[in-house]
């Protein structure tokens, strides 16, 4: 072979071992380049992009687990407050806060909602004379009915039987699984129960706490973006989903709820979302999470990551959110990030 058959024949391997070599290295490359884009997509790969889904994990007396499979600045909410009728939707199994109008009244209100005025009544603890202004938030169950926060050694037959509802109804409106399995900081909607008569309702209890015993649950800064709103919540974020979500206080893991669901109404609207039982039997919720990183009965500390911030529409488990946020919500004590 002459020597200009050679070089040319020496250009062509090189230019294969070039191309074979940027093939083999252009995953690495990116991969590498994701890792220094992504601060926190070590548990998820590229940002957005979530792993799979974890099953809804249920505790049986402490000792087991069953596996259940549960059918940039934003201001996001977890029941949306509605201002108006006209964006009530048709069919909702949320619970919803109303911000009243001018001209409304208790009547006017329950009947636009297609719900009894009892149900209004009983769900901002009002009697019929009571005195309701525009501004004024008012809870809005989405049918006829109670709702009701569960308590230690609560029972699924024992809550139908006293507010006179049906415990097949409970389980399926609640999105419960077939066993019926609550804990205690829960929130049901009990369809067409009712208060029972002669009751007393006592004011709620709260435990108190001291200033430092829940710390902010996303990373610095501890950043607001929507303050109160029902049930004792607050909504954190940076704008950006995956990022890290801590245990505010240490505590043992009660439930995960994790769904394929893109509807908003997915868990009353809360998505995705675990609680933690804290020593003093308050309970957190973390609502609107893309993935957990414990499973229920798991003990945890504070600060510990347990879970990694979702919300974005229409991915899976987000429920009813306008963007990247957490919902973190307190039962059995004030909100501490309340202003």
């Amino acid at each position: 072979m002459s020597s200009k058959g050679i070089f040319i024949a020496l250009i062509v391997f090189l230019g294969t071992i070039s191309l074979l070599f940027s093939s083999l290295s252009g995953p690495a490359t990116d991969f590498q380049e994701t890792q220094n884009n992504c601060s926190l997509d070590l548990f998820l790969g590229p940002a957005n992009k979530f792993g799979l889904e974890s099953p809804d994990f249920l505790l049986i007396q402490k000792n087991s687990l069953r596996a259940s499979l549960p059918p940039n600045t934003v201001s996001p909410q977890v029941l949306g407050a509605l201002v108006g009728y006209e964006s009530i939707p048709e069919t909702r199994r949320e619970i919803f806060e109303y911000i009243i109008e001018p001209g409304d009244s208790l009547w006017t209100i329950a009947q636009n909602f297609n719900i009894s005025l009892e149900t209004v009544l009983w769900a901002n603890d009002l009697s019929k004379s009571s005195v309701i202004k525009p501004g004024q938030r008012l809870v809005i169950p989405p049918v006829s009915g109670v709702i009701y926060h569960v308590k230690d050694r609560d029972t699924i037959s024992q809550i139908a039987k006293t507010y006179k509802g049906k415990a097949e109804e409970i389980i399926t409106f609640n999105d419960l699984p077939v066993g019926g399995d609550i804990f205690v900081g829960d929130i049901l909607v009990i369809p067409n129960g009712a208060i029972p008569t002669p009751v007393s309702t006592p004011a709620p209890t709260y435990v108190p706490l001291a200033q430092s015993y829940f710390i902010c649950p996303i990373s610095s800064p501890c950043r607001i973006t929507q303050g109160l709103h029902w049930y004792n919540a607050i909504d954190f974020s940076h704008g950006k989903c995956g990022e890290p979500i801590f245990a505010a206080a240490s505590g043992q893991v009660l439930k995960v709820r994790i769904t394929n669901s893109t509807s908003p109404w997915v868990f009353g609207g809360a998505g995705n979302h675990l609680t933690i039982l804290h020593p003093n039997g308050v309970v957190t919720m973390y609502g609107h999470i893309a993935q957990s990183l414990v499973i229920p009965g798991q003990e945890v500390s504070q600060g510990q990551i347990i879970a990694l911030m979702g919300g974005q529409p229409g991915t899976p488990g987000a429920g009813n959110s306008t963007g990247c946020h957490l919902h973190f919500g307190v039962s059995g004590a004030r909100n501490p990030f309340a202003q």
